[in-house]
């Protein structure tokens, strides 16, 4: 799919329809002293056993891309869901 990298859309900041400026989300990395990290890793531990079972067959062969929108106005940064795609392109539109 190709995308904008600048769409107009609402910000709730603004209040009004302003440029945004377009990326792909990518998360950050654990925090190895987070809660959850430290309680994931707890039942982890042990006799070679994982929390969970392993899968055999993967069903889902795409992931679901995020893209982050900043506002050119305020710098407020929001981040949408677009859905599975195979492919994600960010294209320049030339008017």
């Amino acid at each position: 799919m190709k995308f904008p990298k600048v769409i107009r859309t609402y910000c709730p900041r603004c209040n009004a329809h302003t440029e945004h400026s377009v990326s792909v989300y990518h998360h950050g990395k654990r925090r190895s002293l987070a809660e959850g990290q430290r309680r994931y890793e707890r039942k982890c531990k042990g006799y070679g056993s994982s929390r969970k079972p392993r899968q055999k067959r993967f069903a889902k062969v795409t992931k679901k891309v995020a893209v982050k929108l900043q506002c050119r106005v305020c710098g407020y940064i929001q981040v949408r869901t677009i859905g599975r795609l195979k492919r994600f392109e960010l294209v320049e539109v030339k008017k």
